[in-house]
């Protein structure tokens, strides 16, 4: 009996771990992608003054959704957490772009730009991932429940 459970908790504790590297890796390689985007961004700093603490925040809050996420792989929750990142991505694209029209203001120029329809594109997108996401805790839910033969 003790041989048995000794196996199980190894096969646990190389489940968690084969997740944890797995969350390690994505978040490795979203903060490269930060890194190289930030260096391309930075000339637009100058005319967009707070973009970089924009970007950082919005990250920072996305890669914790993924690592909660992930860590609650085989979970419910792994399907509730992607769900909230879809709708973080929405909220907060919504939010710090002004609803689609950005205005800047340079000495005697007024520059707005019109970014509603790319608004659009990607509250779309992230809306189909949260139907996914759902669908998926749907599914999940539906695997769990036993049949009874009347």
């Amino acid at each position: 009996m003790e041989a048995k459970e000794t196996i199980n908790v190894k096969k646990g504790i190389r489940k968690n771990i084969l997740r944890l590297l797995k969350t390690t890796v994505k978040v490795i390689i979203v903060i490269i992608v930060y890194v190289l985007l930030s260096q391309v961004l930075a000339p637009a700093s100058v005319f967009i003054p707070g973009l970089q603490d924009m970007i950082a925040t919005f990250l920072l809050v996305y890669v914790a959704l993924m690592v909660v996420s992930d860590m609650f792989s085989g979970t419910i929750f792994q399907h509730f957490f992607s769900g909230a990142r879809s709708l973080f991505v929405i909220a907060y694209l919504i939010f710090s772009l002004n609803s689609g029209l950005l205005d800047y203001t340079f000495g005697n120029v007024k520059l707005i730009i019109d970014v509603r329809v790319f608004l659009e594109v990607v509250m779309l997108l992230e809306l189909l991932g949260f139907a996914k996401s759902m669908m998926q805790a749907v599914n999940f839910v539906s695997g769990k429940v036993e049949l009874t033969v009347i």
